[in-house]
């Protein structure tokens, strides 16, 4: 498979997905855009792909979208038909949209955030199941500079990640954070340096590959995924049906005998 703006790369049950284009600090496309999401559904079809590190090329994470086709972006292409995708009725139709596909994916997406995430960079980051920011990152909403509005459900989960006052001061200032404060308010999970982000973003995968079930992987995240919708009666009612098919899979049986046998796990993911 070939892609021009962005590198992808499987390495045993790892895929990890770069955006390249670090000469306009990895700024999202048109092409860009279309390329991360067909590598994104690519990987979660990949049986062998256990878990995806997003990351960026160069000195940028994603600086938002590109500027100079911004400017000429007509107003009607947020919604146009190119970017719609036939709905999976398994899956929640309100993470089926333009950008906010990523909880949809079967997989855990692991943001490796290594310079700035600002506008849609920032969104992506969001969208993942974990974010593990590089000390020298940054982070900016950037919409209220621009003239924009909060974008492609920031303002929904923005304040289920930082609570609602952070939320507030970085929508409505669009003012510039680093990775120190980006963790106290916990939008990110972890800063590390930058010499050992992707080493350390692709280590937590590989633990997400090999220590734990894929099959359970898949389900809590979905559950994670769904709560936000679902009153509390709904989420346990949710869990007593799952956990009944969870006593039935190989990898709960594998679960018990590899503890049982002190020995490493074998998962397959069923």
């Amino acid at each position: 498979m070939t892609f021009q703006q962005i590198i992808y790369q499987v390495d045993g049950p790892v895929a990890t997905i770069t955006f390249n284009r670090p000469g306009q600090m990895n700024a999202l496309t048109k092409v860009l855009e279309a390329e991360l999401r067909t590598a994104i559904e690519t990987a979660g079809r990949d049986k062998a792909v256990r878990a995806i590190v997003l990351t960026g090329a160069g000195r940028a994470f994603c600086a938002g979208m590109d500027m100079e086709e911004l400017a000429v972006l007509p107003p009607e292409d947020i919604q146009a038909e190119e970017w719609m995708r036939p709905y999976d009725m398994n899956r929640r139709a309100d993470y089926q949209t333009r950008y906010t596909y990523f909880p949809a994916a079967p997989k855990p997406i692991i943001s490796a955030i290594n310079g700035a995430a600002a506008g849609l960079g920032l969104i992506m980051a969001l969208y993942s199941d974990f974010r593990i920011a590089s000390d020298k990152a940054v982070f900016a909403t950037a919409f209220a500079k621009r003239g924009l509005i909060a974008e492609h459900g920031i303002a929904w989960i923005l304040p289920r990640i930082v609570g609602h006052a952070n939320a507030t001061d970085l929508l409505l200032t669009s003012r510039k954070i680093d990775a120190a404060e980006a963790l106290a308010m916990g939008l990110v999970n972890r800063v590390v340096p930058a010499d050992e982000l992707l080493a350390q973003a692709q280590a937590l995968a590989a633990t997400l590959s090999s220590e734990v079930s894929p099959r359970s992987v898949r389900v809590m995240k979905q559950q994670l995924w769904e709560a936000p919708w679902q009153t509390l009666g709904e989420a346990v009612a949710l869990a007593n049906a799952e956990m009944v098919q969870s006593i039935r899979s190989e990898d709960f049986t594998e679960g018990v005998q590899h503890f049982v046998e002190r020995r490493p796990a074998r998962f397959t993911g069923r």
